[in-house]
């Protein structure tokens, strides 16, 4: 975060949002210490290691290390955040207090992560350095560092870049410093910041995390995500750390808050979502805040035994610290987990083929600390239960079956620690008789046409597809815009029901055959419920920054209306030469002068008196002040 002491002015923060390719990496060597392990942080010994900690702002309270640190620990924490300077500030964090400062983190039994502060904002803040700078200072104080890997985790730069482009960018610089750092025989495991601020809301980091991951020889790095107001919704986070997940990539959310000036971050699903994935989490921060971010102090005056309200959320509520924090095993911590995780909902079963499947069912929880490690798929046949496949996500594709064969499946969930859940109901599922692999899809259907309209069905019908590719024509699949499927048919035609009243549809139809494969999307028809409530929405526009040629708006959505909207489009009127250079949780459009802002998947559907934003990041000539204005809003 950009913060700075009391005595020091907070720049405002700069808000936006947010899967990366799976790419099968070279072998790495092995690494020392504290470690990577598929999306999991391990020890040494092979335990997981799941951060619970706040950071500290050491640079600016040099003197307050001791009792911070031990106030910290008093609470439950298994870890620290601690704030280093090469020479942004002063006095500058030499080799002797870094050496003291890990001292002091292992007399309090804490796992230290060590964050360069210099980096902080760069291209965009005035006196920030690069991520080759930040290596500068890694290099002057290694000898510090050197064996403490099993104690010390370095986080090479704050935030390193702010909102705009810099060269090089972020994925060069970051894989530089990585490499660098290699090179000169740090061991350590590495934990890198987002761009914008830390936020990402560019999905720079996101899209190009296999990349960064793929340049350290040790493959030791794991991925710190910033959470604050770019990230203020459920689905905004879920959709975040999702990605990580499906990229098999780490993952910490390294800082977050429970208020902030770009907006209200949901802490509480972050907490859970945390402790429901086995990702750690580090809050932002101890105390010392600038006034006007003094609501981020956990504590009055460093003061442990004086908690403040987001002191008491993160240690004490649900989630928090004191209820999920396990110490470190390398300490004598850790205890011994024998609590197995929840039990998995039943399999649903997709894209079935002569020789494959897919199946997906609800994530598990674990609540014995050693954090969810993931699931192990079984066949049945009769008593016997035969391991088929094992993920690490709640979804698997299942290969190498037998054509035309009945299969009876069911997953178990698995901790850190080795425990099993209880078997999920069992699914059933027969693979296609075969004769080949069909990968040639069926022709787009024609455009669908809509009849017997009523307040909660309708009827679609349209001409059929064909398929060549030898599987045959199995179904056609039936979606509202946005891609939330409402139905399925085997024949051309489908009625529709549990539809909203009052409410605008528009849908399209996609073909698919017997080996799982999909059309392309017919031509959308558009229809309208009868009856129901009032329906209307409004857009209300804020400017959060603005700078010579460029800004960031945050729009907010609002059903005015007395029954819930599906979806919304929002148009503005977009000033001569400026460009949209950035967007986030909208699918925007520009043209002849109109901006046009569309609902994604998973912020549509918006209940009477609700709310749902979006944000975007535009350019402008150098000295224009104007903004884009006559924001209007068309609720669906």
């Amino acid at each position: 975060m950009r913060r700075r002491p009391r005595q020091a002015t907070l720049l405002a923060l700069l808000a936006a949002l947010f899967c990366a390719t799976l790419v099968a990496p070279p072998a790495a060597s092995a690494a020392v210490g504290l470690r990577v392990s598929g999306t999991n942080i391990t020890e040494a010994n092979g335990t997981n290691f799941i951060f619970r900690g706040v950071s500290h702002a050491h640079v600016w309270y040099q003197d307050r290390l001791a009792t911070s640190l031990a106030g910290i620990k008093s609470l439950g924490a298994n870890s620290v955040r601690v704030v280093l300077s090469g020479g942004r500030w002063t006095p500058a964090n030499n080799a002797a207090d870094v050496a003291n400062v890990v001292a002091q983190c292992k007399a309090n039994k804490l796992i230290c992560v060590l964050e360069n502060h210099d980096t902080t904002g760069y291209g965009e803040q005035g006196g920030a350095v690069t991520l080759d700078a930040a290596v500068n200072y890694w290099l002057s104080v290694q000898s510090a560092l050197t064996g403490q890997e099993d104690y010390v985790v370095v986080n090479i730069g704050n935030e390193p870049i702010g909102n705009n482009a810099v060269t090089p960018g972020w994925a060069q610089a970051t894989s530089s410093a990585i490499t660098r750092l290699r090179t000169a025989g740090f061991q350590h495991l590495l934990m890198v910041d987002a761009p914008n601020w830390g936020q990402d809301w560019s999905f720079t980091m996101r899209d190009n995390a296999r990349t960064v991951f793929n340049a350290d020889p040790q493959r030791n790095t794991v991925f710190s995500i910033h959470m604050y107001g770019v990230f203020d919704t459920a689905s905004e986070i879920n959709a975040y750390l999702d990605a990580f997940r499906t990229a098999q990539l780490p993952l910490v959310i390294g800082e977050f808050g429970h208020n902030h000036s770009d907006g209200n971050p949901d802490e509480d699903t972050i907490m859970a979502q945390a402790q429901t994935r086995g990702i750690g989490y580090i809050g932002w921060s101890w105390s010392g805040n600038s006034s006007d971010v003094g609501y981020l102090d956990m504590t009055n005056n460093f003061n442990a035994s004086s908690l403040t309200s987001w002191g008491e959320r993160i240690f004490n509520g649900a989630n928090g610290i004191k209820s999920t924090s396990r110490e470190a095993t390398i300490f004598g911590g850790g205890g011994t987990d024998t609590t197995p995780p929840s039990i998995p909902s039943t399999p649903s079963v997709a894209n079935i083929t002569s020789t494959g499947a897919t199946l997906t069912w609800s994530i598990s929880t674990d609540t014995g600390g050693s954090g969810l490690a993931g699931y192990n798929v079984y066949r049945r046949q009769g008593t016997a239960d035969t391991l088929i496949g094992q993920s690490t996500t709640n979804t698997i594709t299942l290969t190498g079956l037998t054509p035309n064969t009945s299969y009876q499946v069911l997953v178990r969930a698995r901790d850190g620690a080795g425990n099993l859940s209880g078997n999920s109901p069992v699914t059933t599922f027969t693979t296609t008789s075969g004769g080949g692999t069909d990968t040639t899809p069926p022709s787009t259907p024609g455009t669908p046409a809509a009849s017997n309209v009523t307040t909660t069905s309708a009827t679609l019908t349209w001409a059929a597809s064909t398929d060549t590719g030898g599987s045959g024509l199995a179904g056609y699949n039936v979606y509202r815009e946005g891609g939330a499927l409402l139905g399925q048919s085997t024949t051309n035609s489908i009625t529709l029901t549990g539809l909203t009243a009052g409410l605008v549809y528009r849908v399209y139809v996609r073909a698919r055959d017997g080996a799982g494969n999909l059309s392309a999307n017919s031509p959308t028809v558009t229809f309208t419920t009868t009856g129901g409530g009032t329906t209307g929405c409004t857009a209300t526009a804020t400017a959060q920054s603005q700078w010579g040629n460029g800004y960031v708006m945050q729009v907010v959505v609002t059903n005015n209306g007395t029954t819930t909207m599906s979806g919304w489009t929002v148009t503005a009127t977009l000033p001569s030469g400026h460009t949209i250079t950035g967007s986030w949780n909208a699918n925007l459009t520009t043209g002849s002068g109109t901006l046009t802002a569309r609902n994604v998947s998973y912020n549509g559907t918006v209940a009477a008196g609700q709310t749902a934003s979006f944000g975007f990041q535009g350019g402008r000539p150098d000295n224009s002040t104007t903004l884009p204005s006559a924001f209007t809003c068309t609720a669906l």
